[in-house]
């Protein structure tokens, strides 16, 4: 192969075998011919988040629409930690940046929940899943993770599953630091509040829940995007795949 380090990569929710053939149209189509200029007999790498990841061959350009022919697996798949990320999302610019830094930190899996300070009462989930799949084909990571809708807080503490810990950044303090949770072998979720904190009640009932565990990220009261950054990579430090 000519070139196996192609400076594209495209996520595809299709087969990826050796010598199958995929029309690329829709808006990748036009970023694939309007912005990158992609030319016939280039390779770029593509992945669908369950196969690895394979070189493809351009076979033809047309307007808007590209097709590619698969020609052979170049990675091996691998899978992200199974790290959960509760956020209330906040105005647009914030809320995408939150949605690039989560999926390039790795979390398997965004929950935007509703609170009583969240700025926006609706969101648009096809928006949130586009960032996080142009994140995730800059990043290099080989999955996308899975975007949520919106849901309450209450309702996903109600529903919330028996072997999974919930990482509370609570800056109202009483906390641990991250690094003390070592013994804590639960599968995780890191819960970050909105803009001006979680109410007193909804505090409270996050303190409550049986699977709990409150932490501190300092001194300093930070930014929603800034907690989560923050918050996610101590938690790959500590008990994710940077700890390996």
């Amino acid at each position: 192969m000519s070139n196996k380090n192609p400076k594209t990569r495209l996520y595809i929710n299709e087969e990826l075998k050796a010598g199958a053939v995929h029309l690329i149209d829709d808006n990748q189509g036009h970023y694939l011919v309007n912005v990158m200029r992609i030319k016939m007999g280039e390779h770029l790498a593509l992945f669908n988040g369950v196969a690895g990841e394979w070189i493809g061959e351009v076979t033809k350009v047309g307007k808007g629409k590209v097709k590619i022919t698969i020609r052979e697996k170049i990675a091996e798949q691998f899978f992200e930690p199974d790290l959960w990320y509760l956020f209330a999302p906040l105005k647009k610019a914030r809320t995408d940046y939150m949605i690039q830094k989560a999926t390039e930190l790795g979390v398997s899996r965004i929950c935007p929940i509703f609170t009583i300070r969240t700025n926006l009462d609706r969101i648009k989930h096809n928006k949130l899943v586009a960032n996080a799949i142009e994140a995730a084909e800059q990043c290099g990571r080989m999955t996308v993770p899975q975007i949520d809708v919106m849901t309450s807080l209450k309702e996903i503490l109600q529903n919330w599953p028996d072997e999974r810990a919930i990482i509370f950044c609570d800056e109202a303090g009483d906390a641990i630091l991250m690094k003390d949770m070592k013994a804590i072998h639960k599968k995780a979720a890191i819960l970050i509040g909105p803009e001006g904190g979680f109410s007193s009640e909804e505090r409270q009932m996050i303190r409550d829940h049986k699977n709990a565990v409150a932490i501190t990220l300092g001194p300093r009261i930070l930014r929603a995007d800034t907690a989560a950054v923050a918050a996610l990579s101590l938690w790959q430090s500590f008990m994710g795949d940077w700890a390996q």
